[in-house]
C-alpha cells in the first residue's frame, strides 16, 4: 500500500466532531454510582430477581458501569427495538427485533436500563409490553433524559441526567453507528447531521 492509499483510509479523530463536552467521563460515574445506590435501596426488601434489561445498543455502556457498582445479585439480559429508521429520523412506531424470553416473569423485577428518553414512546411501549408478559415489577432507568422532546406522559423510575434539546453522542450514544466508544457525551456539530 502506498503512502497516498494509507492517507485515503486514514480516519479523522471523533472528537474533532464534538462541538462540546455536555456531560464528562467524570461527571457521569459520579452519577452512575449514585444510582446503583438508589437500586440497591429500592430493590432491597424484594424477594424477587433484578433483571437489567439493556436496550441494544445503545446503552450497553451505561449497563456495563452500573451493574459493576450495584450491589445486589443481579441478572442481565437484552432486547433489541427501534423506533427509528435512521439518523435522526424517527418512524412513530415501535418495533421488537429481539425479545426477552423468560420463563419466571412472574419472580422478575425487570429495571429496563436506556441511554436516553426523548419522546418517551419506546419506554412507555415496553413498560406495558413487559408488565402484559408478566413481570412482578418493571421500572426504568435512563442515563438521559430530554423531557423537552417530550410526546407522550412518561417519566423514568431512576434518571441520570437531565439534558437540554441538543443532538448527543458518545458514552454508548451514537449517530449513524458513530462515536458510541466516546467516554463521554458530547454535542455533535450540526453540519454532520442537519441537511
Amino acid at each position: 500500500m502506498t503512502i497516498d492509499e494509507k492517507t485515503a483510509f486514514h480516519k479523522t479523530s471523533p472528537e474533532s466532531d464534538i462541538a462540546e463536552i455536555l456531560i464528562s467521563g467524570e461527571e457521569i460515574q459520579k452519577r452512575v454510582t449514585e444510582i446503583a445506590a438508589q437500586i440497591d435501596e429500592y430493590y432491597a426488601n424484594s424477594p424477587n430477581n433484578l433483571i437489567l434489561l439493556g436496550i441494544l445498543k445503545g446503552s450497553v455502556v451505561f449497563l456495563s458501569d452500573l451493574m459493576k457498582k450495584i450491589k445486589s445479585p443481579v441478572e442481565i439480559d437484552f432486547m433489541k427495538v427501534s423506533s427509528y429508521h435512521s439518523g435522526t429520523v424517527s418512524s412513530g412506531t415501535v418495533t421488537i427485533m429481539l425479545d426477552i424470553r423468560r420463563q419466571d416473569f412472574n419472580k422478575c423485577d425487570i429495571l429496563i436500563i436506556e441511554d436516553i428518553i426523548d419522546s418517551g414512546r419506546t419506554l412507555s411501549y415496553l413498560t406495558n409490553y413487559l408488565k402484559l408478559k408478566g413481570a412482578a415489577s418493571v421500572h426504568t432507568c435512563t442515563l438521559l433524559d430530554k423531557p423537552s422532546r417530550r410526546e407522550v406522559d412518561f417519566t423514568p423510575d431512576f434518571c441520570g441526567f437531565e439534558i437540554p434539546d441538543k443532538f448527543v453522542v458518545g458514552y454508548g450514544l451514537d449517530y449513524n453507528e458513530k462515536y458510541r466508544a466516546l467516554p463521554y457525551v458530547g454535542v455533535l456539530r450540526d453540519e454532520l447531521y442537519k441537511n
